[in-house]
């Protein structure tokens, strides 16, 4: 299977107020039993750490910043899907490598959005460099490197159990009706749909 190959480096990356603009997501997937629906969250392995972190990097000139979340996806992580149109938060941050720097840089400014995968790809960009592992949320909240990676979790986990609640009680309502989305928009980069 052929794919893009990563984008490098960093001559197209935004910054706004001195501060490195990234975007990321949280893959996940939902997998029904008989009893309930439980969600599965996925994290890939970083290059010469034994932590594992979601996908995420750098948001670029050419795209937009739902565009730059499902880039990083793929790139990382090998999977496409459903990109939510609303940031799970903004947070800032430093970066790993200036994380005990007193300097102005390093610092980033990262847009973190909730991923439901429809596609795993056997190979993609940056397999090399990247392992994903499908975890329990609880699981992910243990591994988490960083505050801010727990509270985009956490949020993930709450807009899902809002959700959730939602669907039951519309289904309630509605009597096996059931709607499709709207405003669906599909990047054609990456083939990533935004749902908002």
């Amino acid at each position: 299977m052929s794919y893009s190959p990563a984008r490098k480096g960093r001559h197209r990356q935004r910054y706004e107020d001195h501060l490195r603009l990234v975007a990321g997501c949280i893959p996940y997937r939902l997998e029904n039993d008989a009893e309930e629906s439980r969600i599965s969250v996925l994290m890939i392995s970083t290059p010469n750490r034994d932590d594992l972190v979601f996908p995420k990097g750098g948001w670029e000139d050419d795209e937009t910043v739902h565009e730059a979340a499902c880039r990083e996806a793929l790139e990382e992580a090998g999977v496409k899907g459903m990109l939510n149109e609303d940031p799970l938060g903004v947070w800032e941050f430093r970066s790993k490598s200036r994380q005990n720097s007193c300097s102005l840089e390093g610092g980033c400014r990262g847009y973190m959005f909730a991923l439901e995968v429809t596609e795993e790809l056997d190979s993609w960009a940056e397999q090399i460099d990247y392992n994903r592992q499908w975890l329990s949320p609880e699981e992910a909240y243990k591994l988490c490197r960083y505050d801010w990676m727990r509270e985009a979790l956490g949020a993930l986990l709450r807009g899902k159990e809002k959700n959730s609640k939602i669907e039951r009680e519309h289904q309630m309502l509605s009597a096996g009706c059931s709607a499709n989305p709207s405003n669906l928009e599909e990047s054609f980069t990456n083939k990533c749909i935004v749902q908002g």
